[in-house]
């Protein structure tokens, strides 16, 4: 059950969806307002100009093979989906701010190859925990989300218990999705592309967290 899950799931997820909505909003107001955390979009506009543009088919098609690239990437570091302390996610963490480091690069450059680094970090983040005690969760986009949210609410209309727990991350991802909208249109303003290393220095920094967390529990447990 969720209700059993550690208290931190909640703060991990607000960071990594905040972390993913400042991403998307520097996508969105700078790469041809383009989203970059999630697909739908891209696949949508994928489809239009396959019969419009085929240098925009392309080059939507290469943002798309690097998310699937990034979701492969953690798949290999990570046998399991389900989250669970003691996986060494902070590799993952490490890696994902390498991507966004390597996107500042080639973006600063004017080179839309930043724009596929920016889509991998997201896809590894995604697959990074997508399972949280049989609920599915993805950090990069709410629409899933918003829709367990009204599906929750609705079997509450009709009679079946309201689960709190779940309900309270899901509000969660979406309040820190949202807010790292505007935090991404604040750093875009100031800095333009160069806003996504702040982005990456959290990653950073959120990996080092996890380590001592993880080091700590390990010790703890190791002691009694």
């Amino acid at each position: 059950m969720i209700s059993k899950l550690p208290r931190w799931i909640e703060s991990g997820a607000f960071v990594l969806a905040l972390l993913a909505g400042t991403v998307n909003a520097i996508g969105l107001l700078g790469f041809q307002h383009q989203a970059i955390s999630h697909l739908s979009g891209t696949a949508t506009l994928l489809g239009t100009q396959l019969i419009n543009d085929w240098s925009a088919a392309g080059h939507l098609s290469a943002i798309v093979v690097s998310f699937l690239v990034g979701s492969a990437i953690s798949g290999l570091f990570i046998s399991n989906v389900s989250l669970k302390l003691g996986r060494q996610y902070e590799w993952l963490l490490c890696i994902e701010s390498l991507f966004l480091f390597t996107a500042t690069y080639f973006l600063l450059s004017g080179s839309q190859a930043g724009s596929y680094f920016a889509s991998a970090a997201c896809g590894l983040q995604n697959a990074l925990a997508t399972t949280f005690s049989g609920a599915v969760v993805r950090t990069t986009h709410v629409t899933g989300i918003v829709t367990d949210l009204g599906i929750m609410i609705g079997s509450t209309l009709r009679g079946e218990t309201f689960d709190k727990r779940k309900a309270k991350l899901f509000v969660t991802i979406l309040l820190g999705f949202i807010l790292g909208g505007i935090v991404g249109a604040l750093l875009f303003k100031s800095l333009e592309f160069l806003a996504l290393v702040v982005p990456a220095i959290v990653c950073i920094l959120l990996a080092l967290v996890y380590r001592i967390y993880r080091k700590r529990i390990a010790y703890t447990n190791r002691a009694s």
